[in-house]
């Protein structure tokens, strides 16, 4: 039996097949930190345009997560993963050739519509090849992707755009892009079953699901309180991490502590890598005591306090806000175990549905908090650039990394109450059942 006619085997390679398409979609969505200078420049952007700017990709990601589960559940990771490749890619080609601000926001806007079908491809590719006790290691491991992608997206981003510029960097992205999606199409496939492979022990049978039934699964979401809070702590700790990876984590080293583009990256590489290591540590210790809420809320709310280092205390010692920016990566993981949590509570039909529905929650968090920080930062500009940056207030960063740390306390807060009645929810087991009764 060789790989490709193993499916505990071949899973693996179709997993890595659309885990470099999502390494791309990381790297896309966290480079407008490094490139903010030349994109300033380049473009003539204030804070508030480059935060929305940076948030036009998460604009569109969250805007077709729902559908985009419709599409898992429907046609499978096959299409809906390779289709995503292609056009995050054709969105990359361009972003580099853009001549003006509309043209970049369009053009990002694209690669977050291909980008978003990515992750809950991978999603739903996991539920059907994969055990139930392996999905919140495989999330987790699919969630060190996306550290793998935002550690290229620091000081190797940096540093290759030092060397190349920007434009010809990001038109070789879209180049290796469309690769990749040739490979999600020739490797990734629904199930064994229609790779025409024998079932995987322990992996449940995926049913049909028809439109009915995925509407009749909308609904129950739509009023599914758990669901409502999952998606705060996922919009608050996906949000938070993409803002400060992805925007705001760069320019404020750069402006209050003087430093270099490339030094201050080596800060969000800290965090890039907490991101690698996170999710997939927390992830198996969460399969391994068979317990998703527990490790969730004490990981938001260790990630809370992190935030808070730079609005407490304004220019902290660069140790401290390395520290902060490792812990915050690593903790991200506990706000992923909302998307296991969730798929747990829902049928094998519904994995895609639900997994989308609070993922568009993390992307909302990612499209506003950029922008509202950039708001406040406008707030207390001070007209002057350094290094190519326009430069703001000490107290303008403090304001605007208190937006970022009372949005995760939020999150800590739903997780808390998640945690409350699952307790309640073990004396009473009845009341449970009826509420998210499909």
């Amino acid at each position: 039996m060789n790989v490709l006619s193993d499916p505990t085997k071949r899973r693996w390679l179709a997993w890595a097949a659309l885990a470099t398409v999502f390494l791309l979609v990381n790297l896309h969505r966290l480079s407008t930190a490094v490139l903010s200078e030349r994109l300033t420049v380049d473009f003539e952007t204030t804070a508030a345009q480059l935060g929305t700017l940076h948030a036009s990709f998460f604009l569109i990601y969250a805007a077709i997560q729902i559908p985009t589960g419709v599409l898992a559940d429907r046609v499978g990771p096959r299409y809906v993963g390779s289709i995503g490749g292609v056009v995050l890619s054709l969105g990359a080609v361009g972003f580099a050739v853009s001549d003006g601000y509309l043209a970049a926001f369009a053009s990002r806007a694209l690669i977050g519509l291909g980008s978003g079908v990515i992750f809950v491809s991978i999603l739903r590719f996991c539920a059907n090849w994969y055990r139930a006790d392996e999905f919140a290691t495989m999330t987790g491991l699919t969630g060190s992707i996306a550290g793998l992608g935002a550690i290229l997206a620091t000081t190797p981003l940096a540093v290759t755009v030092d060397l190349l510029g920007w434009r010809p960097t990001i038109l070789g992205l879209g180049v290796v892009g469309i690769v990749a999606a040739g490979g999600v199409f020739v490797l990734a496939r629904q199930s064994p079953a229609a790779a025409g492979l024998e079932p995987i022990e322990g992996v449940p049978e995926q049913p049909a699901v028809t439109l009915a039934e995925l509407g009749g699964h909308l609904r129950t979401l739509a009023w599914d309180r758990d669901q409502w809070l999952l998606s705060v702590v996922f919009f608050a700790g996906n949000g938070a991490m993409l803002t400060l990876v992805g925007m705001w984590g760069v320019p404020y080293l750069v402006v209050v502590y003087d430093l270099e583009v490339t030094t201050a990256s080596y800060f969000t590489l800290l965090a890039s890598i907490g991101v690698l290591l996170g999710p997939t540590t927390i992830g198996w210790f969460s399969d391994r005591i068979g317990n998703r809420l527990l490790p969730m809320t004490v990981g938001i709310g260790l990630f809370a306090v992190a935030l808070a280092a730079v609005p407490v205390f304004g220019r902290p010692p660069l140790s401290v806000v390395a520290v902060s920016y490792l812990a915050c990566g690593f903790l991200f993981g506990a706000a992923m175990l909302a998307l296991s949590v969730v798929k747990e509570r829902y049928p094998a039909g519904a994995s895609g549905i639900a997994t989308a529905t609070v993922n568009t929650a993390g992307f909302v968090g990612g499209t506003v908090l950029p922008t509202a920080m950039g708001v406040a930062l406008d707030a207390y500009r001070t007209g002057e650039t350094v290094g190519g940056t326009v430069a703001y207030t000490q107290f303008g960063y403090r304001i605007a990394f208190g937006i970022l740390a009372a949005t995760v306390a939020v999150g800590f807060l739903c997780a808390c109450w998640l945690l409350v009645r699952e307790r309640d929810d073990e004396t009473t087991p009845s009341v449970r059942s009826s509420e998210v009764e499909l």
